[in-house]
């Protein structure tokens, strides 16, 4: 991440620029920035700038409440802050979201952090591989606009060094354009080339209950800052050991936000990042006969074509088509507040260019 020369105190937490410009209408008003470190029940926990370091601070956040679950303030959020009255008066606009579906009805999405450059998806070797699990992270990583990242956590549990390089080869052909790495934190295999990549940027650790993520941040942090409850190997189950999120500084620079272990996944607004995913199947989509081929059963399809020829496998498509499915229906089920919002902007937009258009017209005429 570019630091531009800064020596501002919060440059190690991801202070850039950029983010300098956004803040610069709240510093007349006599505001100091915040990165939001921890959120629980209507208070944040902030780091700001304290002379040349730092210091953590209590706010209340009342002020920035919103109904919409999209702008709830979340870990990893930059703040416009009142030290002297103790409250987060803005919040900076985003530049990153990771967003999954609640299993509400009303099927709202749920912020897990915000202003994220790599999404870390950990995932353990302790129990068999699931491809289709790891591509449902995947899109959402791809999504947020964060690079992800995937770690086959525990991998001092395949001892055959031929085993664990089909796992990541496996894993590799299921994520296209991401890195994977292979770390062991009990024998500290591949902790510093994840250390190198995350250095000086802001991560957040996703994954199941389960999957190593407080071992791998306390390998990180190189602190057991972060409470770890055994976990039993033969199936990989255990307690959540995080139960908020958290957002923890770095010894090489840079910042990593911990999170609970996640039960569900679901996709919400996806559909680039799915396409990302399955960036094959996309680059083959291209040149099927009919421009909106379903790759069921159309003459000419390409990535039908694909699946016979064995260059791609059916497993793959089956999980593009399960994720793409669960999307449309995603979207479908968005409350009617959103769909209502949604086509307001849509009409003003619309109603622009409409009276551009008649300009032109009465240019002409």
């Amino acid at each position: 991440m570019p630091h531009h020369g800064s020596t501002h105190p919060l440059t190690g937490y991801g202070w850039d620029a950029e983010f300098a410009d956004s803040f610069a209408v709240h510093a007349a008003d006599g505001l100091v920035p915040g990165r939001i470190i921890r959120v629980d029940r209507g208070r944040c926990d902030l780091v700001v700038p304290d002379g040349d370091g730092v210091r953590t601070v209590l706010a209340d956040t009342a002020l920035v409440t919103t109904g919409d679950p999209l702008r709830i303030m979340c870990t990893g959020d930059w703040a416009a802050v009142d030290l002297a009255a103790g409250h987060v008066r803005a919040l900076l606009p985003r530049r990153t979201a990771f967003v999954r579906s609640t299993s509400s009805k009303r099927s709202e999405g749920q912020i897990l952090a915000a202003n994220v450059d790599h999404a870390v998806i950990a995932v353990s070797l302790a129990v068999e591989l699931d491809l289709g699990r790891i591509e449902r992270f995947l899109a959402l990583a791809w999504e947020s606009g964060a690079t992800p990242l995937v770690v086959l956590s525990k991998a001092d549990l395949v001892p055959d060094p031929a085993v664990l390089a089909h796992l990541v080869a496996d894993t590799e052909a299921a994520a296209p354009g991401a890195q994977v790495l292979a770390v062991s934190a009990e024998t500290g295999e591949g902790v510093d080339a994840l250390a190198a990549v995350l250095a000086g940027a802001t991560s957040v650790l996703l994954g199941q209950s389960g999957a190593g993520k407080s071992t791998l941040a306390n390998a990180l942090l190189g602190t057991e800052t972060q409470t770890v409850q055994a976990i039993r190997d033969r199936d990989g189950k255990g307690r959540h050991t995080t139960t908020t999120r958290n957002l923890l500084a770095l010894p090489g620079g840079g910042v990593l936000i911990d999170t609970p272990g996640l039960r569900g996944v679901g996709l919400w607004d996806a559909e680039d990042g799915v396409a990302r995913t399955f960036s094959e199947i996309d680059e083959l989509a291209a040149e099927c006969r009919f421009h909106d081929c379903g790759h069921a059963s159309e003459p000419g399809c390409a990535v039908l074509a694909a699946v016979e020829a064995g260059e791609l496998p059916e497993r793959r498509l089956a999980s593009y088509r399960k994720l793409l499915r669960e999307n449309a229906h995603i979207a479908a089920r968005t409350d009617a507040r959103l769909r209502a919002e949604m086509r307001r902007e849509w009409k003003v937009i619309q109603a622009a260019g409409r009276r551009m258009n008649a300009e032109k017209r009465g240019g002409r005429g």
